[in-house]
């Protein structure tokens, strides 16, 4: 089995500039657990929560997955500034820039690095952190209504 272009590791820091969550359209998909911690940080029911901040979309399975909503300028419906939630953020906002399809390469690191500045700066992941976030993500899978959630 080949070893991913990561197996040394790869650098990141955030540096909060937020470019990660405005100006481009994208999907910031929910699981149960982030969505409990949103219900919680807004002190909103589940229901109002969706209503204000969600929507469903397909996803690259073609399933109806709940993600966030964006504003009209691209800017995630949670940014103000700064993340209005960012110590109760979901996964995948934390777990970025591990993610699959950016570790799918090193193409795809690189090309990513290009708009992030904390990409290739600050703290060493190795091999084993980076696989370990990106098992969070079976461990927690997001709400599809395929299955039946919500």
């Amino acid at each position: 089995m080949d070893e991913p272009f990561y197996v040394s590791g790869l650098k990141f820091s955030c540096k909060r500039c937020s470019v990660c969550c405005r100006h481009d359209a994208g999907f910031v998909f929910l699981s149960e657990s982030d969505l409990d911690k949103l219900t919680a940080a807004l002190k909103m029911d589940k229901d109002k929560v969706i209503k204000m901040y969600c929507r469903w979309v397909k996803d690259w399975k073609g399933e109806e997955t709940l993600s966030l909503k964006e504003k009209q300028n691209k800017d995630c419906i949670l940014w103000d500034g700064g993340c209005s939630v960012y110590n109760e953020r979901p996964l995948q906002c934390i777990n970025f820039p591990f993610w699959e399809s950016i570790l799918s390469s090193s193409k795809s690191w690189k090309i990513t690095a290009l708009d992030c500045p904390g990409i290739n700066t600050g703290k060493l992941h190795t091999k084993e952190m980076i696989d370990e976030l990106l098992q969070k993500n079976s461990v927690f899978p997001i709400i599809n209504k395929k299955r039946g959630e919500l």
